[in-house]
């Protein structure tokens, strides 16, 4: 007979409309009648099972979507409809096809896995055990082979194994994964009594008196998976299912739990005082928002698929019913929601391991043991397995204070807070009110968690996680776990912000002297350790909202500094760095520094040196807290320079600062770096540059640039390619005869080899030469290795002389990957008059792709316009090309209505590029 599952409570969409057993039954009876073949037989059954399936996906698909945060009956909906399939499949096997005359033998099947816990998503394994009470028999063997050839007919994904009672046990001593599939085995039909030895058997000699083992494995194979996934909580496309405060984590919490108190629901570790009620149900939430996101992905994919990839977040948050407000993204909003319920997993982990910790069943690390010490600690504290508790609950919540000196407590000894602690502070946070937050003695030590005990990070991120931060200064609860909807940002702005702080810490310990000589030097000078500390904690604070988050954050900035305790001044100087932030990075990444009118008015901005000194240091802290890989030597030395020839000027005045000085120092250099040449050829290549070639470049590129030139024929091309390690870039020098669009052939060449131009310069001598030097990197932001620098000059020289045609070879290669077209990078076209004596400067702003800067280059030189050079600034998917330029009369472009015409064919040629691109 038939077992019929019974449907569970609350499917997402009624039980018949998802499986209708009575009419597969009768369907299948009518497609059956008369034949006794095995293989007509599957035939017969296999599209109405097909169709069956298809019904029921498509049925929970539509209320999934009417509900879209309804996981709980989706995943049991489609656990119910597999349950369904598997067991129609297992009765036509044994009715239908088993061998003729032969007596039918005992075997139950059962599901293991997230699918015996009654947990599926769409896409999910459908992991089976055929439990045999010996071994397998020929009649058992063809059962389970007509069974299986159904179910793959379905296309399901199946994991199978026969084994008997005792195979199961030995493998599972043997291996943890098939030991943590039976924990979780459920009886789908079959033999009920052979399920039932199979369960006693496997806690009486499997189970019991192992729990130490399991556990240690468990966590081990947590740790691991986690730094598979990067280790980080706020990775930017996170793996809902393995990624660090995911659903896996959840699961081996269940796990453990079941594995140690044999616990069939997770409201079973309220009554065990694992978690408290309010506990229990942020587990809940959190593990009802993880299921519908899985959901999603794999009924968008049409797979099983657990990375949330950009393109798939955007996917993700509509579904979900997620929408642009406050000036941010739907799916900014999605993934901070994401972040919110990842860090609650992350806390529910702690407090349940250390629970573990305190029955004994989880060891302390092994170091830990050996040098086991009890700090001393202040009265009101005690110390529970080596972590900071508070020995009368009562008593320290009678100072509110205490919500701050925990913290303080915990750096000063260096251990770790008790979660015990932990929960009662978050349960308390009311207690951090307006008196509290205006208190002089919780400003001095929220000040000193930040400057006195060398690791501010740890506190700071404690006290995020637990909601501490945010409830002593309100203004930072919007960017908490907010995300950056960009390829540029590693973390979210709350983690970026910590981050940065860890960097400062770092480099006031020395850590950092060799990558970061400059501001280790500011540092050990001297600076104001509460402005900056405070400036870097609120630098971002302004984030998320309409408006610049610069400006946003100086406001926000000038009430939140005095509650913090700084003087009038200090609160001045934190407001200003807040408000220019990004002046030194954007000055040195998207400007030229060789044009003296730059560091003027970057000198004029920031006024004295003490703030020069001060926001190189944040500079230099923002832009490694954005994430591994985002620093460079490039930006290194952009930095370094720009600090360096700023403080001469604020020193010795901007007068300094004047093309003159600069060309004849740089002629000086050069007479005696090119010892040995004959006069006349010194005095010629002396004499036949403009001034800005001479302020432009250093000396090692004007002696490159000698050589290239001397003796050169009109008819030739001459190439330069060597690695600028300084720069970690390689540099192109080129030397040919001048013609107009060679910038624009250059970079077209560049393109086809894959190659990121990140700085160039090109100049004509008065004997009608040009001279244009470009620094480019790899794909993945290096130079180019040597054994690649042949076929690099090879392309170039072809496209130069026409044998390639940049416009056509291009197209196939000017391509934006699909996980990457989800971002909306506004194009920003801006004309500067002022910002140099002799240019227009002219910042294009807009998204990144390989054949950008030959479309934006060409559409200039097709419009008469001189690019003498251009920096270029990327953000991930964001650009910023900004170009140096003159018209055909060697002017600015003063005219309006001239400065709109190339911004429409700029824009245009952008428009076209794209959709090339996303073709």
């Amino acid at each position: 007979m038939k077992d019929t599952p019974e449907a569970p409570d609350s499917l997402i969409c009624p039980a018949t409309r998802i499986f209708d057993a009575a009419s597969v039954d009768a369907q299948i009876a009518a497609a059956t009648k008369g034949k006794s073949d095995p293989a007509d037989i599957r035939s017969a059954v296999v599209p109405i099972l097909l169709q069956a399936r298809k019904d029921g996906m498509d049925a929970i698909e539509a209320a999934f979507t009417a509900q879209p945060l309804a996981a709980r009956p989706t995943t049991r909906a489609y656990t119910w409809l597999t349950d369904c399939i598997v067991i129609t499949a297992m009765d036509i096997a044994t009715r239908l096809m088993a061998p003729k005359g032969a007596k039918p033998e005992q075997m139950t099947v059962i599901a293991v896995g997230g699918y015996g816990r009654g947990e599926m998503a769409p896409f999910s394994d459908v992991d089976l055990l055929f439990l045999t009470p010996h071994r397998i028999t020929p009649w058992a063997e063809q059962i389970i082979e007509s069974m299986l050839y159904i179910l793959w007919d379905l296309r399901l994904k199946v994991g199978h194994s026969s084994r008997t009672i005792k195979d199961c046990i030995k493998l599972g001593r043997e291996d943890f994964t098939i030991r943590t599939a039976l924990l979780e085995h459920r009886v789908l039909t079959g033999d009920r009594a052979l399920a039932t030895e199979l369960d006693q058997r496997l806690w009486s000699e499997l189970f019991k008196g192992t729990a130490a083992e399991f556990i240690e494995a468990k966590l081990a194979e947590r740790d691991a998976r986690h730094n598979r996934q990067g280790g980080q909580r706020y990775v930017v496309e996170p793996n809902v299912k393995e990624g660090k405060g995911g659903l896996r984590d959840l699961q081996s919490l269940f796990w453990i739990a079941k594995y140690l108190h044999q616990v069939q629901d997770t409201a079973e570790l309220v009554r065990l005082k694992v978690f408290t009620a309010d506990e229990y149900k942020t587990f809940i939430r959190a593990e009802d928002f993880l299921w519908a996101v899985r959901c999603h992905l794999h009924l968008f994919t049409g797979r099983s698929s657990d990375q949330l990839t950009f393109d798939l977040q955007v996917e993700v948050a509509a579904r979900i019913g997620y929408t642009d407000k406050g000036g941010r993204r739907a799916v900014e909003h999605f993934m901070q929601d994401y972040f919110r319920h990842a860090t609650a997993t992350g806390d529910l982990t702690r407090i349940f391991l250390t629970k573990l910790e305190a029955m004994h069943v989880k060891s302390a690390p092994l170091l830990e043991r050996i040098f086991r010490r009890t700090p001393k600690v202040k009265g009101g504290y005690k110390v529970i397995h080596n972590r900071l508790a508070i020995e009368n609950e009562k008593k320290f919540l009678s100072d509110k204070l205490n919500l701050l000196r925990l913290f303080e407590e915990g750096l000063r000894t260096g251990m770790l807070i008790h979660p015990d602690a932990m929960r009662l502070v978050t349960a308390n946070l009311h207690l951090i009110d307006d008196d509290m937050r205006n208190d002089r003695e919780a400003q001095r030590i929220f000040m000193d968690l930040l400057l006195k005990h060398g690791n501010p990070e740890r506190a700071l991120r404690r006290m995020n996680e637990l909601g501490v931060l945010a409830a002593f200064i309100p203004e930072f609860e919007p960017i908490v776990a907010m995300m950056q909807f960009n390829m540029y940002h590693h973390y979210t702005v709350d983690e970026h912000t910590i981050q940065c702080i860890r960097v400062l810490s770092q480099l006031e310990h020395g850590d950092l002297i060799e990558e970061l000589p400059v501001v280790s030097g500011i540092l050990k000078r001297g600076v104001n350790r509460r402005i900056i500390y405070t400036a870097l904690l609120l630098h971002d604070i302004g984030k998320g909202r309409d408006e610049d988050h610069s400006v946003l954050g100086a406001q926000i900035a000038r009430k939140v500094a005095p509650r913090l305790g700084l003087s009038k001044a200090d609160c001045e100087t934190v407001e200003w760095l807040v408000r220019y932030h990004l002046l030194m990075s954007d000055m040195a990444q998207k400007r030229d520094l060789s044009d003296p009118r730059t560091l003027r008015d970057f000198a004029k901005a920031v006024k004295n040196r003490k703030r020069l000194d001060l926001l190189a240091i944040l500079t230099v802290c923002d832009i490694r807290g954005v994430g591994p890989g985002t620093w460079n030597n490039w930006k290194a030395m952009l930095l370094r320079q720009l600090h360096k020839e700023t403080a001469q000027a604020l020193e010795h005045g901007l007068e300094e600062l004047n093309r003159e000085n600069r060309g004849a120092e740089a002629r000086r250099s050069l007479r005696d770096a090119l010892d040995g040449w004959d006069p006349a050829a010194l005095r010629h290549e002396t004499s036949r540059h403009y001034p800005p070639y001479w302020q432009g470049l250093n000396t090692q590129t004007h002696v490159i640039f000698a050589n290239l030139l001397r003796g050169i024929p009109d008819d030739e091309v001459r190439i330069d390619l060597h690695l600028d390690a300084d720069r970690d870039a390689t540099r192109a020098c080129f030397a040919l005869v001048d013609h107009p669009g060679i910038f624009s052939r250059l970079a077209g060449a560049l393109a086809l080899v894959g190659a990121n131009v990140v700085d160039a310069r090109t100049y004509t001598s008065n004997d009608g030469y040009a001279t244009a030097v470009f620094w480019i990197q790899d794909a993945d932001g290096h130079p180019f290795e040597e054994a690649r620098l042949p076929r690099l000059r090879q392309m170039i020289l072809k496209t130069l002389k026409g044998e390639v045609v940049a416009t056509e070879a291009i197209k196939s290669r000017d391509k934006i990957k699909k996980r990457e077209r989800a971002f909306k990078v506004p194009t920003s076209i801006t004309f500067d008059n002022e910002g140099s004596d002799i240019y227009t400067i002219i910042e294009v702003d807009t998204r990144d792709r390989p054949g950008l800067l030959f479309d934006l280059t060409r559409t200039m030189a097709a419009n008469n316009v001189y690019i003498a050079s251009a920096v270029i600034a990327t953000y991930g998917e964001q650009v910023v090309d900004t170009f140096y330029v003159k018209d055909m009369f060697g002017l600015k472009f003063h005219s309006a209505a001239k400065q709109k015409a190339l911004e429409r064919k700029l824009r245009e040629a952008i428009d076209k590029g794209v959709e090339r691109a996303i073709s």
